[in-house]
């Protein structure tokens, strides 16, 4: 539910996308957007997939190195508000472009850093610029493809990151276990710079898309419903994360098979989050909470599968497939109801919803780290997930009658 005048330029974009030279534009719009996201996930995940290499080249222990991957999440949600309103009155595009430069700059930083202490700094720059990214991208995709389809253009902007998952992030472990893990970012940060041509290119300059007042976006932070479906995602989504971070030891040291199938893992997972993306994106726009209490659910039978069944190769690859599935067929929900709580606000709540998915990602990490450093074993990390997701789908329950009423008002 966007406001009169936002769904006005959407409807009118809509039209004008209709005409067979305008729907390629489009389309290209769309692609360079979710080009970005890619080039966004393959550093975010791809890390994860290299974690043992950069552990290793740094003296890290396993759980110490979790640490990189946690100032990356620390900068997204450092950054999602803050750049996001610093940024309030910028017209979209040239929001856009700026990010990703500033997104190119900190992979360079992590590829050049000679010690933990420069390498975590670099990751946090890197994570900065993400939250923003994704809240003035679901703008411009919603602007493209007009109004009652916010739950489909947020899945298209994700639709960058997911498919890093099962292309970009498993190639990027692969060049890191081949010529080292610092090139895998130097490899990011030239990717980057193809996204930001291709933004510079496609994204229209149009006065539609400019900021408004920041006061208008900061008025979405005093309601309490906002705040609301920010817990549920930190708490729900931080199971994949638990899991996806561990990935590579839970294939070399719980399966018990060669390092060369990490990147099979990865693609996987990466699959399924695809999938739960597309399905998602069709139900957040049709149900107000059937994606997420369908996608927590699921995922809390999968997680106890992996738990306990997860030394068989083949429970856990099917494993990967179900967590990446079930929580992002979650994720759009997540973001279009926050959105239809704060309509004004449309790119600050993009921005919110993913330093949500970022908490998450520090909570998962840091909740697996400390079940595995405590010694009950690799695949505790899964139990950590299924009591954060589970802790999720309750408090999503004990909130719900109050956001509901929070949709209707909006």
């Amino acid at each position: 539910m966007l406001n009169k005048a936002y769904e006005a330029q959407a409807a009118a974009v809509e039209v004008h996308c209709t005409d067979a030279r305008q729907r390629r534009m489009c389309g290209f719009t769309l692609f360079s957007l979710a080009l970005g996201s890619f080039c966004i996930g393959t550093s975010e995940f791809a890390s994860m997939g290299i974690l043992q290499l950069f552990s290793q080249s740094l003296g890290l222990s396993i759980p110490e190195a979790t640490n990189a991957i946690t100032a990356y999440a620390l900068g997204v949600v450092v950054g999602a508000p803050l750049v996001t309103l610093a940024a309030a009155r910028l017209n979209r595009r040239t929001l856009l472009l700026y990010l990703m430069a500033l997104f190119a700059v900190g992979n360079v930083l992590s590829a050049s850093a000679g010690n933990v202490m420069l390498f975590a700094t670099a990751r946090f720059i890197s994570g900065l610029p993400q939250g923003a990214y994704f809240g003035a991208g679901a703008v411009v995709a919603s602007y493209i493809m007009g109004p009652g389809r916010g739950g489909k253009a947020f899945a298209l902007v994700m639709l960058g990151l997911t498919v890093a998952t099962i292309v970009g992030s498993p190639l990027a472990t692969f060049l890191g276990q081949t010529i080292g893990w610092r090139n895998t970012y130097l490899t990011v940060a030239m990717a980057s710079s193809l996204a930001f041509t291709a933004l510079w290119a496609w994204v229209p300059t149009t006065a539609a898309l400019d900021g408004g007042p920041i006061r208008q976006e900061l008025g979405a932070l005093r309601r309490l419903s906002v705040w609301a479906m920010m817990v549920v995602a930190a708490l729900g989504v931080s199971s994949i994360f638990a899991i996806y971070t561990f990935v590579g030891p839970f294939i070399t040291d719980v399966a018990m098979i060669d390092q060369r199938w990490i990147p099979l893992g990865l693609a996987i997972f990466g699959i399924g989050m695809t999938v739960g993306n597309l399905i998602g994106g069709r139900l957040a726009d049709t149900y107000p909470a059937r994606g997420l209490v369908l996608g927590f659910g699921i995922a809390l039978v999968v997680l106890a599968a992996l738990a306990v069944l997860g030394t068989n190769v083949i429970v856990m690859m099917l494993c990967f497939f179900g967590v990446g599935t079930t929580m992002f067929v979650a994720i759009p929900t997540i973001q279009v109801r926050m959105t239809r709580f704060a309509p004004d606000a449309p790119t600050l709540m993009g921005a919110m919803s993913l330093a949500a998915f970022n908490v998450s990602n520090a909570i998962g990490a840091a909740a697996g780290g400390i079940s595995v450093a405590a010694g009950f074993g690799l695949l505790s990390a899964a139990w950590a997930g299924f009591c954060l997701t589970l802790a999720g789908l309750v408090f999503f329950t004990l909130t719900r009658p109050r956001d509901t009423q929070a949709v209707a008002a909006a």
